[in-house]
């Protein structure tokens, strides 16, 4: 009765870093298709966060995904895709996917978590609204900015994994 599917994991302890690399594994082939260069900034420091393994990959998913789409329609300079980690304060880290697209109408932004709210043909809208329930729901937020040069960026932050230090004085004791 307590048995729960594959598909629901629970929140762990998780390096984001890692779980970056393991979505970028899965879009490494549709980038290379789409003449995209994935390029990663990740904080020098391990950034452990509470989260759900899978819930945060399709959150990152999605993200480098619509930012890969963003870039179809670019000729002439490079689609470029960068990933940065970087730790926010003692509390959380952010994550920014941030695109070379054609850029979002900023009277757009407020507009695109919107569920059903989509810029695609073939879109449900339901891709931003999903993230921004995954992560709110994990104590973090998103939002999205328009990049001084053409494109956005994707930021979302996630409460760090707390309780290292208390782990390794209880070892010790």
């Amino acid at each position: 009765m307590g048995h729960r599917s594959d598909s629901c994991s629970e929140p762990e302890k998780l390096d984001v870093k890692e779980t970056i690399r393991e979505v970028l594994a899965l879009v490494g082939d549709q980038a290379k298709k789409d003449s995209v260069i994935i390029r990663t900034r990740f904080a020098d420091e391990t950034c452990p966060v509470v989260a759900d393994r899978v819930q945060l990959q399709q959150v990152l998913l999605n993200l480098m995904m619509n930012g890969m789409e963003a870039m179809s329609s670019v000729g002439g300079r490079e689609r470029q895709l960068l990933i940065v980690t970087r730790s926010m304060d003692a509390a959380h880290v952010q994550v920014t996917v941030e695109d070379s697209g054609t850029g979002l109408d900023p009277n757009m932004m407020p507009k695109i978590f919107e569920p059903f709210y989509t810029t695609k043909s073939d879109g449900m809208g339901m891709g931003l609204s999903i993230c921004r329930s995954i992560v709110q729901n994990h104590g973090g937020r998103l939002w999205a900015t328009a990049d001084e040069g053409p494109g956005t960026s994707f930021h979302f932050t996630l409460p760090k994994y707390q309780g290292e230090e208390e782990n390794a004085s209880a070892a010790r004791a």
